[in-house]
This record gives C-alpha cells, structure tokens and sequence, in this order.
C-alpha cells in the first residue's frame, strides 16, 4: 500500500510569519541588552512548555522593560542603522512560529514605550461618580457609588495623573501594565448598558438597551 502524499496548495516555498519578520526601528538613544535566566522559567503553553532561558531589557529615555523570552528566540540589533531583528530557530515549529509574531509585537511595543510610553485614559460617566490620587500618585481611590472606600495602589514603574474628578490618565513604558492597570480600575464599575454609567477606557463605546418593562 502505497503512502498518500500531503498534497499543496502553492508551489511556493512556506510562507513566514508577516508580523516577525517585519524590522523594527530604534534610535541611537535605545539600548538593548540580553542575558541567559539562571535558572531558567518553565511556562505552559497548551499540552507544552515553554522554556524561557533568556531576558531582553530594553532602556530608554522614559525607563527600561524586562522581558523573559524563550531559549528558540533570537534577537540581533544592527548598530549602524539601528534596526531591531526578531527571529525563531525552527520557522516551521508551530509553537515558535506561533510565538514569532507576538515576539516581535511585545519588543516592538517596549522600544516604543520606552522612547515615548504608552497611555490609557479613563473616563468616570455617572452623577458623583470620580477618581482622585493622593499626593505621593502611589493610591488612586475612585467613587462609583458604592458605599465604602475603593481604590488601588499604583505598581511600580506606572504614573497616574487627574487632571480633572472625571479622567485618569495612566502612562508607563510597559504596554501590558498600563492597560492591566486600567482593567483593573475599570473592573470597580463597568459600563452599564441601560444608563451608560461606568468607568470606560479610551475611547470605549457602549450600546445603550432599551429598558425592561414588565
């Protein structure tokens, strides 16, 4: 019995990862470093792991980022032009394929951040609903009707700033903390779909439902 042979679509050869494979542009003011983990992390990914043996910091003028990334990465940053090259070992590995891109996308985000950081504005919607932020900006406490005190202390590294009762700004150099910060805070009181009270984040809309009449 003769074996079937996986039939293709193109006769091209395969195609690689659009988003990894695409340059990432510094400046002369960004600096990037790497170094091996000892030890090493393990994280699950699916039925895998995933062994992260290496830490990329990337420094600029508004502060650094620190990310663990795989032992199959490759990061290679050209002096001259100041071009950043993010690759995998094996393109054709699910996994590193799959991690190729978002790779790219993370690095891409803390060279941004790091040069001009990132931000997530939060609007209070509701009759006495505010944020305030004591004197250090290390606690924000915010009033969203309910009837005892709320807030959260600021992580290291995040600004917060009132510019007036109604808004939040954060700022920070690492993009995933900002927005987990402002997911956070959101989470004390979401937009509500009948009166379209609640805490919203950038440029967040709702669909406002008609009311239940019984």
């Amino acid at each position: 019995m003769s074996l079937i042979q996986k039939r293709l679509f193109s006769l091209t050869s395969r195609v690689r990862s659009h988003v990894g494979a695409s340059v990432i542009y510094s400046n002369p003011e960004t600096q990037i470093s790497l170094r091996a983990l000892d030890p090493p992390r393990l994280i699950q990914k699916g039925r895998k792991f995933l062994k992260l043996s290496q830490e990329v910091t990337v420094l600029g003028p508004k502060g650094q980022v620190v990310m663990d990334v795989p032992d199959f990465a490759r990061i290679v940053t050209d002096e001259e032009t100041h071009r950043i090259h993010v690759s995998v070992d094996d393109d054709s590995n699910k996994i590193q394929k799959a991690m190729w891109g978002t790779l790219r996308a993370h690095m891409n985000n803390h060279v941004v951040g790091v040069n001009e950081g990132h931000l997530a504005i939060l609007r209070f919607v509701g009759t006495g609903y505010r944020a305030q932020v004591d004197k250090d900006g290390k606690y924000v406490g915010v009033k969203v009707g309910a009837s005892i005190p709320q807030g959260l202390d600021v992580p290291e590294g995040i600004t917060v700033k009132s510019p007036t009762p109604t808004t939040l700004i954060i700022e920070g150099c690492d993009k995933q903390q900002v927005f987990l910060f402002a997911a956070k805070l959101r989470d004390f009181h979401p937009p509500e779909p009948y009166k379209g009270k609640g805490i919203y984040v950038n440029d967040e809309t709702i669909k406002i439902k008609n009311k239940k009449i019984k």
